[in-house]
């Protein structure tokens, strides 16, 4: 079975987030995924939060930029956030957004290398080895942690494109996948990462549970127009993805909340409680471990959502 939890939006206060892990390690959820996204609220803090006011929740981090900490540094992070809650954290490191690099100065010329030297020094620096590298991104001069955790989690890389994803199947531990990760997206993603043996799969599903679809439809819709708007690379391996975008170019956001039943339930747990449930299914068919479930950025619409998480939890 699939983990499943609820991602912690950027946008809600740091200061719910110990709530939202209680409540939903009360209500049998399996999971909190932090979102760190700059310049809002710190992953690490935040997991430390979750995790010390729970004792059988997970909590993933999705994602740790690679360059804006320096390599030993994000593993002391990973580290103490394992000694903390052993066996209890999943950690997820990523490109980052690239104009936000850039804002910092720290924008690397080759992000894809940034990542793999990040990745492999973390990887090597958490199985207690004692690390000197001298690459373009990462330099380390007999760097060893006092205390590399006991039980080493997987490092799940946070990437989209054909070449980032084939990076994490070289030197990661799995993927995070963004939303909307629908099971054809991550078919695709998997085999684009050289479906290696262990590979763990890590996905954030836009959540919109309502009494009825229609309804459902009408809040998401709008959501969708901006994922085709942007292009987002995960939208083409949908089987209908050539009919979606002609069904858009000539109806706009009406003619997304006409959509098929099944367009919805392949794209996110959009609709009635029974379809997000369908969709769940569909994930665990496509080899997915964890699911986060994202809610409503805005917190008068999303948290009320934690209850459906639950719900879907306890199926």
């Amino acid at each position: 079975m699939s983990s499943l939890g609820m991602c912690f939006p950027r946008t809600w206060p740091a200061g719910l987030v110990t709530d939202v892990a209680r409540r939903l390690e009360a209500g049998g959820a399996d999971e909190l995924w932090i979102i760190e996204d700059c310049f809002y609220t710190a992953g690490p803090t935040l997991s430390a939060a979750a995790l010390s006011v729970t004792e059988r929740l997970t909590v993933g981090l999705g994602i740790l930029p690679a360059v804006v900490r320096t390599a030993a540094v994000t593993a002391m992070e990973i580290a103490t956030l394992c000694a903390l809650a052993p066996g209890r954290f999943v950690p997820g490191i990523g490109h980052g957004v690239q104009e936000w690099m850039g804002q910092m100065g720290v924008r690397p010329k080759s992000p894809l290398t940034a990542l793999e030297e990040v990745t492999l020094a973390v990887t090597r620096l958490l199985a207690g080895e004692n690390v000197s590298m001298n690459g373009k991104y990462v330099v380390l001069d007999q760097v060893k942690l006092d205390a590399p955790p006991a039980d080493v989690p997987p490092i799940l890389l946070g990437v989209r494109g054909p070449k980032s994803l084939a990076l994490a199947g070289r030197v990661g531990g799995g993927i995070v996948l963004a939303e909307p990760a629908s099971p054809s997206y991550v078919r695709q993603a998997v085999e684009q990462a050289g479906s290696p043996e262990g590979f763990v799969v890590a996905t954030f599903s836009a959540l919109c549970v309502r009494d009825d679809r229609k309804t459902a439809y009408e809040w998401s819709a709008p959501w969708l127009a901006a994922q085709l708007d942007q292009k987002n690379p995960a939208l083409p391996p949908l089987p209908f993805y050539d009919d979606l975008v002609r069904r858009y170019d000539e109806s706009g956001v009406d003619g997304l909340v006409s959509m098929p039943v099944d367009w919805w339930q392949e794209i996110g747990p959009i609709g009635t409680l029974d379809d997000a449930a369908a969709h769940l299914d569909a994930l665990q068919g496509a080899g997915v471990h964890h699911v986060g479930l994202f809610p409503d950025p805005e917190v008068e619409h999303g948290l009320p959502q934690l209850e459906h998480v639950v719900a879907l939890a306890n199926r």
